[in-house]
């Protein structure tokens, strides 16, 4: 009831702007004012929807490929890169450690699916026993997690492009250094691994931040879904390009993966610098009718001092950081040890291991697609509010996984319905991205950047915790019932995270927001919005609406 009294008083708070149902301005309304008071659901400074779909048509009809679409598809190439250079080493720390254990525990596990009935152990470079495998996988995150806060903040003052440009550039030219620091030390292989987490860290927080300039507010679900399933499609393709290259003589080997995929971020960061800019305002090539668009929809940008106390105190960013945490556990603990999981328990072999293990990425790449689309779909049409939405997605991106993940532990060594599970614990989980992962920009999309980088930040710290919680319970103990309790663990968490982000989520902008620049009066923001000398009228808020 709440959410349909706020739509209610949000239609007359437009037409008390001078506009009608149908986005047509009338001229001055009578409607009573509300002085001094701000509602925290959907801005009303903002135009409706058939308004802003008009100006979109427009847009379309003058220009062939949209400066917004442009930016996305870069955006997604450069998480295609950020993926690739992240967990190739789950893949290739398989060929570069030796496969003999200190016991035989996992050679009694399930059998060779291909009927090989004779133990073979791999004579790799060298030799770490599952602890170190498992402190190697998560330094990168203790870097990653340092640079998520001053990512977003950096990312709202100076601009997104450069920030996620060379965070991706800093990231390629430490990987093309990786063979020669393994080789020298393994303590050196880790400090480079951390750095390359700190490069890295800036990316998201600088892609939520662009996304809150460039993004129309009815298109944030699909422009962000297709964006961030860039990583999706770069774990699909890395997983098995370094198992592939791994098996081969180019380069010794595992080598050639830290070579290819370091080269292939450099060559990005060079188009991405090239064909991409902060703002509509600042691109050399976007049409006028676009950047009408797109400034309709969410406002010219603003220089406001970042609200922290209210940002951190705020139920619906927790929600956030919850459901961001959780979602992280499940996902990387399958994205860092899978590749392990595929070998010493399932007993595929290089190739098998990174063909599989790519499979449950490339139904998560799609899933977030489709699930993006649906979720805009859904909201521009009336069926669903925001807030639903956002609750009904998350719900669905994490029970599922939570659900699937239990089953793989019950399979036993049924390798059809144990990569059928991980599929589908991986793959589902892509309802999330209609769910907390864009609800950044539904809150505060001024400062998504900064939302980002603390969600973000909080939901790193399972990069690092659950491949040590793994190395811990499987170190000369990896079995499958051992595996079986780290499946009962995510699953855990993924319920929590969804449970409490259905309680505490929201869905609409909330009022601190919407702050006022230094100086500017409300008749200035108007004009922001091509509305002149109109009277601003807002509901009053019930006590409940304010955080």
């Amino acid at each position: 009831m709440a959410s349909l009294q706020n739509e209610h008083f949000q239609e007359h708070s437009v037409q008390a702007r001078g506009f009608n149902r149908d986005g047509n301005f009338h001229g001055q309304s009578t409607l009573p004012a509300y002085d001094h008071v701000v509602s925290n659901e959907s801005s009303p400074l903002l135009p409706p929807y058939t308004k802003v779909d008009h100006k979109k048509t427009s847009q379309n009809d003058a220009q062939c490929l949209a400066a917004r679409h442009i930016l996305a598809f870069m955006a997604f190439m450069g998480f295609f890169n950020v993926y690739c250079l992240r967990v190739n080493l789950s893949v290739a720390l398989v060929a570069m450690v030796n496969s003999t254990e200190k016991n035989d525990s996992a050679a009694s596990e399930c059998p060779d699916p291909n009927g090989n009935t004779t133990s073979s152990t791999t004579q790799a470079e060298f030799d770490w026993d599952e602890s170190t495998q498992g402190i190697v996988l998560g330094s990168f995150f203790y870097g990653y997690i340092t640079t998520q806060i001053p990512g977003g903040w950096l990312a709202s003052k100076i601009g997104g492009k450069k920030l996620f440009g060379y965070g991706v550039l800093c990231t390629s030219v430490l990987t093309l250094i990786t063979p020669v620091a393994v080789r020298y030390s393994v303590y050196l292989f880790i400090a480079v691994r951390v750095l390359e987490g700190i490069g890295e860290g800036v990316t998201f927080p600088a892609m939520h931040a662009m996304w809150g300039e460039w993004a129309p507010v009815w298109e944030r679900s699909k422009l962000a879904a297709f964006t961030y399933a860039g990583a999706q499609l770069g774990t699909v393709f890395s997983l098995p390009i370094s198992g592939v290259l791994c098996d081969s003589n180019i380069a010794g080997g595992w080598p050639s993966v830290f070579y290819v995929f370091g080269g292939l971020g450099c060559l990005w960061f060079i188009a991405w610098m090239l064909l991409t800019s902060n703002t509509p305002a600042e691109h050399s090539r976007i049409s006028s009718s676009e950047r009408e668009y797109i400034e309709s929809s969410i406002g010219k940008k603003e220089n406001l001092a970042t609200p922290w106390k209210q940002i951190l105190t705020s139920p619906a960013v927790l929600a956030c950081c919850v459901a961001h945490f959780s979602y992280n556990w499940g996902f990387y603990t399958l994205l860092t040890c899978l590749p392990t999981y595929m070998k010493s328990i399932l007993k595929f072999n290089m190739k098998e291991n990174g063909l599989l293990s790519a499979l449950p990425y490339l139904v998560l790449w799609i899933m977030q697609n489709v699930c993006g689309i649906l979720a805009d779909y859904l909201r521009r049409h009336g069926y669903l509010t925001t807030k639903v939405t956002r609750k009904l997605f998350n719900s669905a991106g994490l029970a599922f996984p939570g659900l699937f993940v239990i089953f793989v532990g019950y399979v036993g060594c049924n390798h059809l319905l144990a990569v059928v599970f991980l599929t589908l614990s991986v793959g589902l989980g892509g309802f999330a991205m209609g769910g907390f992962n864009v609800n950044h920009l539904d809150i505060a999309p001024k400062f998504a950047g900064s939302l980002m980088g603390i969600t973000n930040c909080v939901a790193t710290i399972p990069g690092f915790v659950a491949p040590a919680v793994v190395g811990y319970l499987t170190d000369n103990n990896n079995t499958r019932q051992q595996w079986q309790t780290i499946f009962y663990i995510s699953a855990s968490i993924s319920f929590f995270g969804a449970l409490f982000y259905a309680i505490f989520s929201e869905g609409e902008e909330r009022s601190w927001s919407r702050q006022q620049v230094k100086g500017q009066t409300t008749g200035d923001r108007d004009a922001d919005f091509g509305i002149q000398n109109q009277t601003l009228i807002v509901p009053p808020p019930s006590s409940s609406e304010i955080n």
